[in-house]
């Protein structure tokens, strides 16, 4: 089983949206400046569009690696103000530690060009349909493709 940890981002009006993206790039490569931090800078623009578009308001932004599975969700309006749902605490791991990728969500009619952008800087940075979840692990995804026949389960 995966362990997810979540973190909470005020954005728009608190900041815009690329210092959200800049203090999200922090969280992830824990200021150490690395391969994955200048990936995930070169990818800014999209990645602030996105957030411009408050993709990451229900949908998180998906950080995988070899350990824990980071979600990163964006606070918006009042709720930004505010602050007080927001999580934005260090994590007590590398959540970019070895084979690492970030999945960011968008709408699906910008899909097409934010996929090809974001493949122009990087292979481990992509986008997905923001309705659309991500897979754990394989297990998953093809556990999804199973159906348990309840009624045959039931007979003695």
């Amino acid at each position: 089983m995966t362990t997810v940890v979540s973190r909470t981002f005020r954005s728009s009006p608190h900041r815009d949206a690329l210092q959200t993206w800049d203090a999200i790039v922090e969280l992830l490569t824990q200021g150490k400046e690395s391969a994955a931090r200048t990936e995930l800078k070169a990818v800014a623009g999209v990645a602030a569009s996105l957030i411009t578009d408050q993709a990451p308001k229900g949908a998180p932004i998906v950080a995988t690696c070899d350990g824990p599975r980071t979600r990163i969700y964006c606070l918006f309006d009042e709720d930004a103000i505010d602050g007080s749902d927001a999580s934005e605490d260090a994590l007590g791991f590398e959540p970019l530690k070895g084979d690492w990728a970030v999945s960011l969500p968008c709408p699906k009619d910008e899909l097409t060009w934010v996929q090809a952008s974001l493949k122009k800087h990087s292979t481990r940075i992509t986008a997905r349909d923001m309705t659309q979840g991500i897979a754990t692990d394989e297990r998953s995804a093809s556990a999804q493709a199973l159906s348990l026949d309840l009624g045959g389960f039931l007979k003695s």
